[in-house]
């Protein structure tokens, strides 16, 4: 996971909080967070990058249309990540509440 940039680790988690997200559905949800726009030439080309590194599977559900789903690699990826992260900011995050 040390190899994707920020953008594609956050393509990561919300594919695996949905059930076979398409495109559009990525990309709202990630307009949402950024309160900006996506361009389609900054979502796909990161989409297919996170799908040959094994993390996501890419099928069809019509010749449009594409959904992604989180792999198992993908889902070990993430935990792993969350592990990383946790030991630097689970105290500080604890003593702020």
């Amino acid at each position: 996971m040390y190899d994707l940039t920020a953008f594609q680790r956050d393509l990561l988690y919300v594919i695996a909080d949905q059930d076979e997200p398409h495109g559009l559905a990525i990309k709202d949800e990630l307009e949402e967070y950024y309160e900006k726009e996506i361009h389609h030439g900054r979502l796909y080309p990161n989409l297919d990058e996170i799908v040959d590194k094994g993390l996501v599977e890419k099928g069809e559900l019509d010749r449009r249309t594409n959904y992604y789903t989180i792999t198992a690699r993908g889902h070990r990826e993430l935990e792993a990540r969350r592990k990383w992260e946790d030991q630097y900011v689970s105290g500080f995050l604890s003593e702020s509440k």
